[in-house]
């Protein structure tokens, strides 16, 4: 017989806040301060403040310093019992955001995947028993990368046109877990395909990487062929080729064309000298069919396998979607580029911790309920586990991955 949900939420000692805090290990935050020299700048206001105080105003979606500084300081007591955090003043704040250098962050949300990875190692692998992941039964790699607008009059270092300022996020995402692999924060200015050989630096052989046709560069899609990493990618306008091979025509409708191909550009022979599949094929896209032409260095997967696989990018326009919806990547507390870094790291590190605690809980609802869940109750001391075990009346399975019905698609 099921067991109801517990209608009555379980008292705790600790306050949701401190619960989450205590996900990160006592000595990482202070050890990665004075490898990256952030401890000799800290005096009153202490590199473990400083990240709690960002956590909370991800959470809490603060929209200025005022905010978060009123309100820890508010709530100084509860803050104290985490390891003796202090609310910051709004100067200490802005300084730390501008001076202190954002690579903590970045080491600090690196070494909690690693640590929460040990810690449960199912939570790093993830689902591979269903779907195109089921299928192929290897890693999938999807790359991608989001813009974040900024206000261009306060901060020129991100102009990247007359009247408009961005940061870029590119990511690779592990399709199975969910979770981010590797990520770059920087400004919009430089081509996506610049980033691709740092983007798929870790990818190990026999796996398969997918982006889209911004990042593609044929002298890294050879350098992957020669690595034995797979990649599938959408073609180019105006790409020059001559076919080889026509594949046979499978008795599929949705595949117009499977073709082995050479480059014929003389700049793109060289950089890509072996053969290519291209694989045309019709893709719905908002109730309408398009025809989609799609490139791969693997000769022998079925068409349909290779245009399956390219719809499997459309999960990082959902992970994209997650975070600039629910996280607070609109308001920024500092208009430096360090503190924009300082913002966005902070919030992959939050994702990661409430997508770790879904995990632990088997929530089974949106990412973004259990977001709104979590920011209602920051201070309240109740059981964070036992709460989003019981929560809702809704069962059904866990929906916190990606659909592709969940996502727009830009550029379709």
């Amino acid at each position: 017989m099921k067991k109801k949900p517990n209608p009555t939420p379980t008292s705790s000692k600790l306050s949701i806040l401190r619960q989450l805090g205590n996900l990160i290990p006592n000595h990482l935050v202070a050890k990665l301060a004075r490898e990256t020299g952030v401890e000799t700048q800290a005096r009153t206001f202490s590199p473990w403040s400083h990240v709690l105080c960002l956590i909370y105003a991800q959470i809490s979606h603060a929209i200025g310093l005022n905010d978060v500084c009123d309100a820890l300081r508010l709530h100084s007591g509860p803050l104290a019992a985490l390891r003796g955090a202090t609310p910051p003043s709004r100067n200490n704040l802005s300084h730390a955001n501008k001076h202190r250098d954002a690579s903590l962050a970045e080491k600090l949300f690196w070494n909690m995947l690693e640590h929460l990875q040990k810690l449960s190692p199912e939570f790093g692998r993830g689902k591979r028993g269903r779907g195109v992941a089921r299928r192929f039964r290897r890693v999938i790699h999807v790359v991608d990368s989001t813009t974040i607008a900024l206000v261009a009059s306060c901060m020129d270092w991100a102009k990247h046109r007359r009247r408009k300022a961005a940061a870029k996020c590119h990511l690779r995402l592990d399709l199975q877990s969910f979770l981010p692999r590797f990520a770059i924060i920087d400004t919009a200015r430089d081509n996506d395909n610049k980033r691709a050989r740092e983007l798929c630096a870790g990818i190990k052989p026999g796996e398969i990487v997918i982006f889209d046709k911004a990042y593609l560069d044929f002298a890294h899609l050879f350098s992957l062929a020669m690595a034995g990493i797979y990649g599938v990618t959408r073609a180019k306008e105006n790409m020059t080729y001559r076919v080889r091979k026509r594949l046979k025509k499978r008795s599929d409708q949705k595949i117009l064309r499977d073709d082995i191909i050479v480059l014929s550009n003389r700049d793109s022979r060289e950089d890509y000298p072996a053969q290519l599949r291209r694989v045309v094929a019709l893709v719905e896209v908002d109730g309408q069919e398009v025809e989609m032409v799609f490139l791969t260095n693997h000769l022998e997967w079925s068409a349909s396998s290779v245009a399956d696989l390219y719809r499997c990018r459309w999960a990082i326009e959902v992970f994209f979607k997650q975070i600039k919806q629910t996280l607070q990547l609109s308001d920024f507390l500092g208009h430096s580029a360090n503190a924009v870094r300082w913002q966005v790291w902070t919030a992959l590190l939050v994702y990661l911790l409430l997508r770790y605690l879904a995990f632990l809980s088997s929530w089974s609802h949106s990412f973004t309920r259990l977001f709104t869940v979590v920011r209602s109750v920051l201070w309240r001391k109740l059981d964070l586990r036992a709460l989003l075990e019981s929560y809702g009346t809704a069962g059904g399975s866990i929906r916190i991955l990606a659909t592709p019905e969940a996502a727009y698609f830009p550029g379709f």
